[in-house]
């Protein structure tokens, strides 16, 4: 198989929210298959700090602030980086919040908050992109799920309310926008190795000790090991890939797990 179906130069990708973590680890990986980045954020900071790691790394990306949630500013940001950079490509809908709070004690305000950010913001932004993608005769879309796509957990019912919808959203952009050669799928992550979760990732933290038992692969997924999903669903070896949500999460979701005292 020809490593040309992984190539993804002379295209432009537009990664939500990727200023930090799990969406940075994807917009490198793009990077390095040979994408023009661009990410967006609510601070002008954030994206500075940003743009000065990625350019650490040899990549020369490029960083918009609008919020994802107000439709007149993702059409005004979208005009203009397909102005200022070229049209985009590629689409990870990345910008997600979460909310901790058992439901009995959650705000509607709260909820709501979680919605509009993690489930609404990927059917504004997605509009926004598609119609350019259309007029261009195809592009990809990734909406980024979670293993709250298929599970519930305490204290995050709003989050898995918008995970779970954004499993079926993917499935209906898929179904819309197929004929236009337009593929959209999702990548659900497992559970990973970044600066929020240091705190819990230390040998003897019952958290650490729960995720290293409960996945197959016995480990936190390191960030980097996004970028092939990411790199594979933006580019035309998934072509025919269409609706799907990857999950990349060491396993966890193919077993029901084992007991504490198994070897």
């Amino acid at each position: 198989m020809s490593t040309n179906l992984f190539d993804l130069t002379g295209k432009t990708a537009l990664i939500t929210g990727a200023v930090h973590g799990l969406g940075m680890a994807m917009a490198k990986g793009l990077a390095n298959a040979g994408a023009t980045i661009v990410v967006n954020d609510l601070s002008q900071a954030a994206i500075d700090n940003a743009l000065k790691e990625y350019k650490a790394d040899g990549i020369d990306a490029h960083g918009y602030v609008f919020n994802v949630t107000d439709e007149a500013q993702v059409i005004a940001g979208i005009k203009q980086i397909e102005e200022e950079v070229a049209p985009i490509d590629i689409l990870i809908n990345n910008a997600g919040i979460i909310k901790r709070i058992p439901m009995i004690d959650m705000s509607v305000e709260d909820f709501s908050a979680v919605i509009n950010v993690d489930l609404i913001s990927p059917f504004i932004v997605s509009k926004a992109v598609v119609k350019g993608m259309i007029e261009r005769g195809g592009g990809k879309i990734i909406n980024i799920c979670s293993m709250m796509s298929e599970l519930g957990r305490d204290s995050v019912s709003a989050y898995a309310a918008a995970k779970g919808g954004l499993k079926m959203l993917t499935k209906n952009m898929a179904t819309e926008w197929a004929k236009f050669n337009i593929q959209t799928n999702g990548i659900g992550p497992g559970y990973f190795a970044t600066s929020q979760t240091a705190p819990i990732r230390v040998d003897g933290h019952p958290f650490n000790d729960f995720i290293i038992s409960r996945t197959p692969a016995a480990r936190w997924g390191d960030p980097e090991d996004l970028q092939g999903a990411a790199v594979f669903l933006s580019s035309k070896a998934s072509n025919f890939v269409n609706g799907h949500v990857v999950y990349v999460d060491g396993g966890i979701l193919a077993t029901i797990g084992k007991p504490s005292n198994e070897d």
